[in-house]
């Protein structure tokens, strides 16, 4: 039974909550509605935008190959960034949560230190890693006679999965030490008291908890590198576009607005049905878990 004091508290929460929704509406929702109405709209070279509904950038997206393969290699570098950080990521975060002050101060501070620099001298900065014969690695490498020619790094897929999985490791990372935060840390020692070996405390008691941790952070990772711009644009080049450059390209060099508006509605569809899906997954696994 709702008391007076309730059903007075209800509309004070919603006028509080009313210049915020106000403002995510304005920057978010209305964006986003007149993307994907502008992806109905017609486009010609001497008439401009025609705001008319037709299905025709639709059409060219879902019976054109080439757009069937910039979506395949942005997702395929989204999942290949998302194994990397996982594979790397768990064991770097278990490592941390066994650290000892100040030392995991130190190595937090140097694990976030990509997300403090600029998104662009960061990329340039692996630009001049990548780079030909005079590039770091290929030059380090060549040096030490590990390979005889140059390794191509800028404009292919090796460089932008290198270059993403650096800035998103954070990501999983911080995932996964938050879900290490609730796993009670004296389990690993009654494990060790019924015989069990480091390796299999690992395997079965320890990675089954984190498996929340990985999804999400996996989530995380896979949205920010299939969203991609600046790392694609720079590592990859005109020459291995992403659905990202795609959109940009149409929008500021073709000047096709609508077939732009497609293909980014197209990939924030694709990116929101995923995470849906991925987050249910999450759910089930953590009901399962610590039920």
């Amino acid at each position: 039974m709702s008391t007076p004091a309730s059903d007075n508290a209800a509309p004070s929460a919603w006028l509080l909550s009313l210049p915020a929704l106000v403002f995510f509406a304005v920057i978010v929702i209305v964006p986003l509605i007149m993307t994907v109405v502008l992806s109905f709209h017609d486009w010609g070279e001497y008439k401009g935008i025609q705001p008319v509904f037709i299905l025709k950038n639709w059409i060219e997206i879902w019976s054109d190959p080439y757009f069937g393969e910039m979506f395949a290699r942005t997702f395929r570098i989204a999942i290949l960034v998302t194994l990397i950080t996982a594979v790397f990521g768990a064991p770097e975060a278990y490592i941390l949560n066994r650290m000892r002050a100040p030392w995991r101060g130190i190595f937090v501070l140097v694990l976030l230190g990509p997300l403090l620099i600029s998104i662009v001298a960061r990329t340039l900065g692996w630009a001049l890693l990548f780079g030909g014969n005079s590039g770091v690695v290929n030059a380090a490498l060549m040096k030490l006679g590990v390979i005889s020619s140059p390794i191509p790094f800028m404009f292919t897929e090796t460089g932008v999965i290198i270059a993403l999985a650096h800035v998103l490791m954070p990501f999983m990372v911080l995932s996964v030490w938050a879900a290490l935060q609730r796993v009670d840390p004296q389990i690993e020692n009654a494990a060790a008291s019924l015989g069990a070996g480091h390796f299999t405390t690992l395997r079965r008691v320890i990675f089954p908890q984190i498996v929340p941790g990985v999804l999400s952070g996996g989530i995380i990772v896979f949205a920010l590198s299939a969203s991609a711009f600046a790392t694609p644009a720079i590592i990859g080049g005109r020459r291995l576009k992403v659905a990202a450059t795609l959109a940009y390209d149409e929008f500021l060099n073709t000047l096709n607005w609508p077939l732009g508006a497609a293909v980014a509605t197209l990939l924030l569809v694709c990116l929101v049905v995923t995470i849906v899906g991925a987050n249910r997954l999450i759910e089930r696994r953590y009901a399962e878990v610590f039920r």
